[in-house]
């Protein structure tokens, strides 16, 4: 995990080169083509990768964007209806039988599938009417990093030239010096309070929130860390009444419209005794995660990166295999 998280900067070096010109075509299709909806489908850290789509392409394309449950297709037999719909399917191995399912129904029902995917020579990759590598390379750890990190990647690049996003696309040629600079950042100040924590929520909002979900799953897979990700604004309908003093805390805020809201409830949070772990922001009363200050559609993917290491580090603390978590494959094939 740790060797293959560290390699991030390089994978995003090369994918963002590597599909310059598959990105910009597929934009220009869309652009003469604009798709009536979006619709993500993926698993595990993938479907995390997808809610940072949703975000993005929401508040920078407007196009409505919602996940489909594979189930739908692998287990009930039937598809929405897709026409002048775009199914984007993000996958590491791109065999789930589920996921497959999904697309296969999803092409029956008019979508264009565009796979996001690591293994170009899958079963989805043979589906797919676009295909836009990972080129993450072998990843060996059952905890995917750098192919998350190449999925977020990948969706930022696709919607920087599809928005014709200046700003983004300048932004995007300094991701990889600063997934660099983000693996080195210290958060060795987190191991403490969470060596022996039992439960703890992980908070972000916005694009923020596809790196909460992806750090809960962390934890629970390497750390053995019952961890839930909560959307700060959801955190006051019914989590709050969980947090007492000395309750753990992970809170992600990039700098966007999101952040005030943010900073609010990490304040509350901070003044009744919960244990509040900041990465973006600096407050009273909260330990600060140091970070890599950048334009506010990459900070997610440097929380991200700088989150794998502490959590390679934590699970070790805990006396645990990161690369080897029990009753978990590298290969997950849910029907």
């Amino acid at each position: 995990m740790f060797e293959e998280a560290a390699q991030a900067p390089a994978v995003v070096h090369a994918q963002l080169a590597a599909n310059a010109a598959r990105s910009a075509a597929l934009a220009a299709q869309l652009r003469r083509q604009p798709p009536r909806a979006i619709v993500t489908c993926a698993r595990g850290s993938s479907d995390h990768a997808a809610t940072l789509a949703r975000y993005l392409i929401e508040t920078r394309l407007q196009v409505l964007t919602a996940s489909l449950a594979p189930s739908v297709s692998s287990v009930y037999e039937t598809a929405p209806d897709l026409r002048e719909a775009v199914l984007l399917a993000i996958s590491q191995s791109g065999a789930s039988p589920d996921l497959l399912a999904a697309v296969r129904a999803a092409r029956r029902a008019g979508a264009r599938i565009v796979a996001l995917l690591n293994a170009e020579r899958s079963p989805l990759a043979q589906l797919a009417d676009d295909l836009l590598p990972l080129h993450a390379g072998a990843e060996r750890s059952v905890a995917a990093t750098k192919s998350y990190l190449a999925s977020l990647a990948a969706i930022v690049q696709l919607v920087a030239v599809w928005s014709g996003d200046a700003g983004l696309n300048e932004a995007l040629g300094s991701l990889p010096e600063r997934l660099g600079r983000a693996w080195q950042q210290d958060w060795g100040a987190a191991l403490e309070p969470l060596r022996d924590a039992t439960s703890m929520f992980v908070i972000g909002r916005g694009l923020g929130l596809a790196v909460a979900q992806e750090a809960a799953l962390k934890f629970k897979e390497t750390c053995g860390l019952h961890a839930e990700a909560v959307s700060a604004a959801e955190l006051h309908h019914g989590p709050m009444a969980l947090v007492r003093h000395g309750f753990p805390l992970l809170i992600f805020t990039q700098d966007d419209e999101t952040r005030a809201g943010v900073l609010e409830l990490t304040h509350r949070l901070a003044d009744q005794g919960a244990t509040v772990l900041l990465a973006g922001a600096k407050i009273p009363g909260a330990t600060e995660l140091p970070t890599e200050r950048a334009h506010p559609v990459i900070e997610p993917l440097l929380f991200a990166q700088s989150f794998y290491r502490l959590a390679e580090a934590l699970a070790r603390a805990r006396g645990r295999d990161p690369d080897r978590p029990p009753h978990l494959n590298k290969v997950t094939e849910t029907v």
